[in-house]
């Protein structure tokens, strides 16, 4: 599923002359005729090796096929071999150019989109990609025998017929802008591959694909070494130009972080991400860092923060308040967590989305205040004032002053301290189960939260149980509350109904684990996904940012805004610019893969 969702936004592509591309707004940064993206360098030599490691914890792979449950998969198999009709840059967002296809029109109702796919695209056997391979890829997807993501991806995709040999049409079941992106990130491969076989039993069938990259010897389980194929059919289209600049990306398998980090320091790979701040802070450490061979480079980014969070179960009675919620929130002294346990690296999440144009700030706008006026009985009157933000301890706040209003907020609740424990008026303690499946590493990070809740008589336990009995327990709403990393994005839409909506609050798996049931959120996620123009979908999610966050159905947690990466300054070389929007996840790997280069390779075609 990772592999899929990062063909339709990770890669930065499109073609040359007459370029198509479809945005969500029409905006485009780049033109028809444009020679190259501003954040490769189009000069960029050809050859070299890279050598990275693989971006999972598990030390082997048993199949070729990215697209099925069973199974694992080399790293970066889907990015480096497979290709979609559309796919986006990384220094614009809600736009994508073509790729496999040529053309892209969208019909005037929203309710369909046709592409027509170039004529010089190949597969790795030589054989034209087809509108029926485009077809056979989208139903092979969404049927019983691939991952079930991709078929709750597609949704809302009614069909797809094959128009000509070259022609295909996607039909939507709604009128969505952001479905012709959807559609145009299907990962396409041949009919041929694995022809005659259920999809679940394509497992070590070397796939037919389009990709700059095809398999290079290797045996199952062992390292990975990827080959730049020389006749590869987009080589000189504009959107490539720059891209794929390695002949071999090689990719070295460890047990465990430890050992990475030691085989860096070692110069047996050349690039890695960090995502323990102690590792960054206080490990990165030897004589290839002191002598500048390997470099430390923390990139700025521009990509969505998500919402991660510590989540109410607002289904049960002692947390239906809204002062109660807040007075817990009020004891997380998140300040001091920053400094002493993660180094300072993080930033405090404060709405649903930060760091993009989606974000409530300040005070409302006067449509803002339109899309929320009918609902102004319900909504608490802060609402209409300025963006909730969460509590702060730095000078001049502290967390002795948050405790007093913390414990404020629980006395007019009707909870009053007895006997060192808070209690309601039929004599019940207001006590928190935090339910968490992460090897203990809850009972730290939440140890000074606990302490300060323990000084208003409120007792929190972490409950740590194992993956299956966790997943269980969320699919039926028996926690009390959870920590859950929300992705994010700049497009929000239907989705967040899963989450915040009435409907799915009483659905048995959905993603409402809050359990809010608001009039005024449906109202709003309906105005998201309905919204006719740029400055009516703002407004209407800026409303839904704020009408969440004055609930306080969570407790914000924290992002980062970087992405730290330690790389051999030696061996290669980097474009100037660093794009705003690299992908997510271990996808953000593709930005290297697909733009940096070697350092004085030996010079091939």
């Amino acid at each position: 599923m990772r592999a899929m969702l990062s063909l339709v936004m990770s890669l930065a592509c499109g073609v040359c002359a007459a370029a198509p591309a479809y945005g969500v707004w029409d905006e485009f940064k780049y033109k028809p005729g444009f020679t190259h993206f501003e954040y490769v360098n189009p000069n960029a030599p050809k050859g070299g090796e890279l050598r990275l490691i693989s971006a999972s914890r598990v030390s082997n792979f048993d199949k070729y096929n990215p697209f099925t449950l069973k199974g694992r998969e080399p790293t970066f198999l889907a990015d480096l071999l497979f290709e979609s009709l559309l796919t986006g840059s990384m220094d614009e967002v809600g736009v994508a150019y073509g790729l496999l296809a040529e053309d892209v029109q969208v019909a005037p109702d929203r309710r369909s989109a046709t592409f027509r796919i170039n004529p010089a695209a190949r597969f790795h056997n030589g054989d034209p990609v087809r509108a029926s391979d485009v077809k056979h890829s989208y139903e092979t997807l969404i049927s019983k025998y691939a991952a079930p993501g991709f078929a709750t991806l597609y949704a809302d995709v009614a069909g797809c017929d094959v128009v000509d040999e070259r022609t295909v049409r996607f039909r939507f079941k709604v009128p969505d802008r952001q479905l012709p992106l959807v559609v145009g990130g299907i990962p396409v491969f041949s009919a041929k591959w694995g022809a005659g076989k259920t999809f679940d039993n394509v497992i070590t069938d070397i796939p037919i694909a389009t990709g700059p990259y095809r398999l290079g010897p290797m045996e199952l389980g062992k390292d990975v070494t990827y080959v730049r194929d020389p006749g590869y059919w987009a080589k000189d289209l504009a959107v490539r130009r720059g891209m794929a600049n390695f002949d071999r990306i090689t990719i070295r398998i460890y047990r465990d972080n430890t050992a990475q980090l030691e085989a860096l320091k070692a110069g047996e790979f050349d690039l890695m991400e960090f995502y323990s701040a102690g590792d960054w802070t206080r490990r990165l450490n030897g004589k290839r860092i002191e002598s500048g061979e390997v470099i430390k480079s923390p990139f700025r980014h521009r990509r969505p923060d998500g919402f991660q969070s510590y989540l109410f179960n607002t289904r049960l009675d002692k947390f239906k308040d809204r002062r109660v919620r807040m007075a817990i929130e009020l004891a997380m002294d998140y300040e001091w967590m920053n400094r002493m346990l993660f180094r300072g690296s993080y930033t405090r999440v404060k709405g649903l989305f930060g760091n993009t144009d989606c974000e409530a700030n300040g005070l409302p706008s006067p449509a803002e205040v339109a899309l929320m006026a009918p609902y102004r009985a319900e909504l608490h009157p802060d609402t209409f004032g300025p963006m909730a933000v969460p509590p702060n301890t730095d000078p001049p706040g502290s967390l002795r002053e948050n405790l007093r209003k913390a414990r404020a907020l629980l006395e007019q609740a009707g909870w009053k301290l007895k006997d060192g424990q808070l209690r309601n008026a039929k004599g019940e303690p207001l006590t928190i189960e935090y339910l968490e499946t992460s090897e203990g590493k809850g009972a730290s990070l939440t140890a000074g939260w606990r302490r300060s809740l323990e000084k208003l008589g409120i007792e929190m336990v972490v409950r740590d149980v194992d993956f299956a009995l966790y997943q269980e327990r969320l699919d039926n709403f028996q926690f009390e509350m959870i920590s859950i990393n929300f992705p994010g994005t700049h497009f929000p839409g239907a989705e967040y109904g899963q989450i915040f909506g009435s409907k799915a609050a009483d659905t048995v798996g959905s993603s409402n684990w809050v359990g809010v049931k608001s009039p005024a959120i449906d109202a709003l996620i309906a105005k998201v996904t309905g919204a006719n123009s740029r400055d009516e979908f703002l407004a209407a999610c800026r409303a839904l940012d704020r009408v969440v966050a004055h609930g306080h159905y969570m407790v914000p947690a924290w992002t980062n805004r970087e992405n730290r990466v330690a790389y051999n300054h030696w061996r290669l070389e980097r474009p100037a610019m660093v794009p705003p929007y690299p992908p997510e996840g271990i996808a953000y790997m593709d930005w290297p893969i697909f733009t940096w280069w070697t350092r004085n390779p030996p010079r091939t075609h």
